[in-house]
């Protein structure tokens, strides 16, 4: 087993969330609260009411979730990949191992990652802001701890995993085509000669995947988002995952399963780029002796 891969997917997770929360945080709130009408006119807004702290709400939680879910990703990618080579007998993984893994890798991280990413949207569409006055309203959740109880006593345990299924018709396809994308990339931009593609080569690929990836991703993103906050504040909206799709198109037209497109995509690529080459780099530190699989490291020839 690659254990190596899940310590590096670790901390390249955390290194994405810390890049990208800021814009992750405008992202929610597009797809979820009709009163922000774009990137700038949300980030401006935030930033009026709330301070730089509002982009920042419910990071802690993520930063150990994301860890932990990156882990789980990159270690399940390489490992499935290292299952699939020795099935057939060895040799460079072909193009479809290289999509049935990512697809694996995707779906294995949903269990870790739901409960955490619920807590992290709840946080980040709250807009009332802790050095309010007197007179405003207050947070409902004091924190991601706090947010994390209060589902649980409401929702019981299965409210921790609200919106897991788009989750994970999310994820699945994102990842198989995430994978698929840098692992492409680099060969095609690499020396077929070199184990390792240059640290060019590696931002590039990993800013492009990301947003490949986020581009199919959108639409079930944002139902997954509207899900996990639908009672938070207010009545229930939707009756489940078929019923939400249908009302959401049904008043807001089918344009806003791809209102944040833009900004997924902003925010991808130096997301993607930082965790690409943060996995890559400590690959090469917890790099012991000579590996079967480190043979193709784009993942097939």
């Amino acid at each position: 087993m690659h254990i190596k891969d899940f310590v590096s997917g670790s901390l390249a997770g955390a290194c994405g969330v810390a890049v990208g929360y800021p814009l992750d945080t405008v992202k929610v709130r597009i797809q979820t609260q009709k009163q922000f009408t774009g990137i700038w006119q949300c980030a401006a807004e935030t930033f009026s009411k709330e301070g730089v702290h509002g982009f920042f709400k419910g990071l802690s939680l993520p930063i150990t979730t994301i860890s932990m879910t990156s882990s789980v990703v990159f270690g399940t990618y390489r490992n499935c990949l290292q299952c699939l080579s020795q099935a057939r007998g060895g040799g460079p993984n072909t193009k479809p191992e290289v999509f049935l893994s990512g697809m694996l890798a995707g779906i294995a991280q949903t269990s870790v990652m739901s409960p955490g990413d619920i807590v992290k949207v709840r946080l980040q569409c709250q807009t009332e802001s802790k050095r309010g006055t007197a007179n405003m309203s207050k947070p409902r959740y004091r924190g991601p701890v706090h947010c994390l109880l209060s589902i649980v006593k409401e929702d019981g345990f299965k409210g921790l995993y609200k919106g897991a299924l788009p989750l994970v018709l999310r994820d699945a396809p994102s990842f198989a085509t995430y994978f698929l994308t840098y692992t492409t990339i680099c060969e095609k931009l690499s020396d077929g000669s070199k184990k390792r593609p240059a640290w060019g080569v590696v931002m590039l690929a990993g800013g492009i995947s990301g947003m490949v990836g986020w581009s199919l991703g959108t639409p079930m993103d944002v139902i997954k988002a509207r899900l996990q906050v639908d009672g938070a504040r207010e009545t229930k909206r939707y009756r489940g995952f078929i019923h939400c799709i249908t009302e959401t198109a049904r008043v807001e037209g089918a344009g806003v399963f791809f209102k944040s497109l833009g900004i997924n995509c902003l925010r991808a690529f130096p997301v993607n780029m930082v965790v690409f080459v943060t996995y890559e780099v400590l690959n090469g530190f917890l790099q012991t002796g000579h590996d079967s699989v480190e043979q193709t490291r784009f993942g097939f020839e």
